[in-house]
């Protein structure tokens, strides 16, 4: 945070301190001086007042939300050179500082918050309000344990997919905010793993979420009961259970049993996936570009590790659900072939086996933390798009390997990746790994070829890999051919630094 130098006001609104700044927005805590409270403004760069229109839409969409649990917009804004809107300020810290500080919720508190965050985005559902993603940081908690919501919605219309990348995504980020060994905690947690997809044969909603949380607060208060996973589009009251959890008391002990109604074949027990590590934030700043020279680039953050089998696994699942709908095609980047009809992988069916069965592939161990690979240009453009991200540049790709690897051909070149791990030697030490070995990995946009300069523009291949080490980290190819698909060809994503 850093304090104005001199007193700055924008209409009613004194600017005390600018919070965030992004290549767009600028977000101060200000104080509305007509009434005396702590507000916070966003300012559009003047510089982008082309943009104005779609911040205004924006602005007009989040204005229109009015619920206890979501944040308000009180005004907005426009003269002259002057674009900006005036929201709360939402009270307490967020669920990610409190992430950061290992902080955890006894299971009973955790399922009234969960339920919280279940009827704010009922809301936005039964509204058709389309919204940007839901981070950690986008829940707030009080000292009176009192959970709002910042605003996320967004102009447009909502799409389905949606609620399933919200509700996986807090299923996965609030189980480290669970208290263990307490009364409650294996239910939660179970409900969390619905929520990511685990043990159900169709992705749950956030109406389902809500009467989980609703059960559990229920057992924890009163009554004993059952809470049953869902099965199909019944009503939950009335569908069969696939797993069910039957609570069984005792004088000083409390056990939680999972009953299963349909048996499946039996599978290869596979090893606990370890946390998958966040992404590297790489600031704004010139670096050097793979050709020589240099380039100034705008901050962004990269994925620490090329996307996994089990990432991309989710990403065809939610393909799947859109294809019922037939919005398969959602998020096909523009030029896509017509004859293009599937985003599988090659090798798809025995690669995902192997990988869910911790078995070999292709000679090698595979596990669902391993690259996945096989994936042409479109496909990983595709599933990009479908997380919120994007391909990287070679710049930007470079730009991250430089920023704490001064001599890129001294990072020792790894071998094929089984998995993500604290272990492996190809890693900087911002801990990005795979840069020099592992799976090559497709870039954003064409470029020439230093060794052709007349020659046309073509798609770049960057990094090491297994099969081909090359020069490591300093490897590159060029190819006309965006369908070319390799068992050492993948990718990996960045964002935008207040993104995801």
């Amino acid at each position: 945070m850093e304090s104005t130098h001199e007193e700055r006001r924008l209409g009613d609104y004194l600017l005390i301190e600018r919070l965030v700044e992004t290549p767009l927005i600028t977000t101060w805590l200000a104080e509305q001086v007509s009434v005396g409270r702590r507000v916070l403004v966003d300012e559009l760069d003047p510089q982008r007042a082309s943009r104005s229109a779609a911040f205004l839409a924006d602005i007009r969409a989040k204005a229109a939300v009015d619920h206890p649990h979501v944040g308000t917009v009180y005004e907005a804004v426009i003269e002259r050179d002057l674009c900006f809107y005036a929201h709360e300020f939402l009270p307490g810290a967020t669920f990610e500082d409190r992430r950061l500080a290992e902080e955890t919720f006894l299971p009973e508190k955790m399922a009234v918050f969960l339920r919280r965050i279940a009827e704010a985005n009922l809301y936005h559902e039964s509204h058709g309000f389309a919204t940007s993603h839901l981070n950690l940081d986008s829940i707030h908690l009080d000292d009176h344990n009192v959970i709002r919501l910042k605003n996320l919605v967004i102009a447009g219309g909502r799409t389905p997919d949606q609620s399933l990348r919200d509700i996986r995504k807090m299923g996965e980020a609030l189980r480290s905010l669970v208290a263990l060994n307490q009364p409650g905690t294996t239910r939660i947690q179970s409900v969390l793993g619905w929520m990511r997809g685990e043990g159900v044969v169709e992705p749950i909603g956030w109406q389902d979420v809500k009467t989980f949380c609703e059960q559990i607060e229920e057992q924890l208060t009163g009554p004993l009961s059952n809470i049953s996973a869902p099965y199909g589009k019944q009503d939950i009251t009335k569908r069969k259970p696939i797993l069910m959890i039957s609570i069984i008391t005792g004088a000083a002990l409390a056990a939680i049993a999972f009953i299963a109604f349909k048996t499946k074949p039996p599978v290869s027990k596979a090893a606990a996936r370890l946390p998958l590590p966040d992404p590297v934030l790489v600031p704004q700043g010139t670096y050097p570009t793979p050709d020589g020279t240099e380039e100034t680039l705008r901050s962004f953050r990269i994925s620490a590790h090329e996307t996994t089998i089990g990432e991309y696994l989710e990403f065809l699942d939610a393909l799947t659900i859109l294809a019922k709908s037939d919005r398969e095609k959602l998020f096909d980047p523009q030029g896509q072939p017509a004859e293009k009809t599937s985003h599988e992988p090659e090798d798809w069916a025995a690669l995902l086996a192997a990988a869910k069965g911790n078995g070999t592939w292709k000679g090698r161990n595979v596990t669902l933390q391993s690259p996945v690979v096989g994936v042409d240009w479109w496909d990983a453009m595709t599933y990009a798009e479908w997380k919120g991200a994007r391909l990287p540049t070679q710049e930007e790709w470079f730009a991250a390997l430089r920023k704490s690897v001064p001599k890129p051909s001294a990072l020792p070149i790894g071998n094929w990746l089984s998995a993500v791990t604290d272990k492996t030697p190809d890693r900087t030490p911002d801990g990005i790994v795979g840069m020099a070995g592992s799976v090559s990995e497709w870039i954003l946009r064409p470029a020439p070829d230093p060794s052709n300069p007349l020659g046309e523009s073509l798609r770049v291949i960057i990094g090491g890999s297994y099969l081909k080490p090359a020069q490591g980290a300093l490897s590159r190819e060029w190819t006309a051919d965006r369908s070319l698909r390799r068992p050492d060809l993948g990718f990996r994503v960045v964002y935008e630094p207040d993104a995801q």
